[in-house]
């Protein structure tokens, strides 16, 4: 059976990794991206979806960017609210939902944003002998994290969620990452591993805050001043 064709997705690169549940608000003012919104507001609403693809290197505004410019594995934002403001801009709220892969650039689509030939990357569990325990061992972590940065709220309904996927995209989402390691996780392929490395990176950030704070504080009134 042949594989299906890509899809066409209109694409707006940033210096962001967008991830499936999480909500991203845009200011949307550069004209390539104005007309991408008129065309999508000229959709039915359920049909308000683009792609967010990170970028490996160049500016988010400028001239279009090359297919090298872009990570291969992006997120479809789903267009929830728009606000014309009276400066000509557009406040978009948005949602993450699938992950796609980015297979080409449409060359003949005759606009001035780019559009992806993408493929939807269905969310696997993986290996899920273990999945359950693994969730709950990535959740106790995750709440002792943000117990130790002084963060209190959840953010979701009901606390940490209980959906292993739900809860590993909340991970990548809400854990101080750059782009490199935010955009690696993305890219994991199924629920089991992306869940294995966070638990990983959650041990080890949790080993350095705890080291961090049994340092002796330093007396700054008799420490000498550095005169330089």
């Amino acid at each position: 059976m042949p594989a299906a064709a890509p899809e066409r997705l209109p694409l707006f690169p940033l210096h962001a990794v967008l991830v499936p549940g999480l909500v991203l608000p845009l200011t949307v003012f550069e004209p390539r991206y104005l007309t991408l919104v008129e065309h999508l507001l000229a959709r039915p609403e359920d049909e308000r979806t683009f792609g967010v693809v990170a970028l490996r290197s160049g500016r988010e505004s400028g001239r279009p960017h090359d297919l090298a410019a872009l990570h291969r594995v992006g997120c479809t934002a789903v267009v929830r609210s728009v606000t014309e403001t009276d400066e000509g801009r557009y406040e978009l709220l948005t949602s993450g939902a699938v992950r796609f892969r980015l297979d080409g650039l449409d060359e003949d689509a005759g606009t001035p944003y780019l559009t992806g030939l993408v493929t939807p990357l269905p969310e696997a569990e993986g290996d899920g002998s273990d999945l359950a325990a693994l969730a709950a061992a990535v959740a106790a972590r995750w709440t002792a994290y943000r117990q130790r940065l002084g963060i209190t709220a959840t953010g979701v309904p009901g606390g940490v969620p209980s959906d292993p996927a739900v809860l590993s995209y909340l991970v990548v989402a809400g854990m101080v990452l750059d782009v490199p390691q935010r955009q690696a996780l993305l890219e994991v392929p199924d629920t089991a591993s992306r869940l294995r490395e966070e638990r990983r990176l959650l041990h080890r950030e949790l080993a350095l805050v705890e080291a961090l704070r049994s340092l002796p504080a330093q007396d700054l009134t008799t420490t000498e001043p550095d005169p330089n």
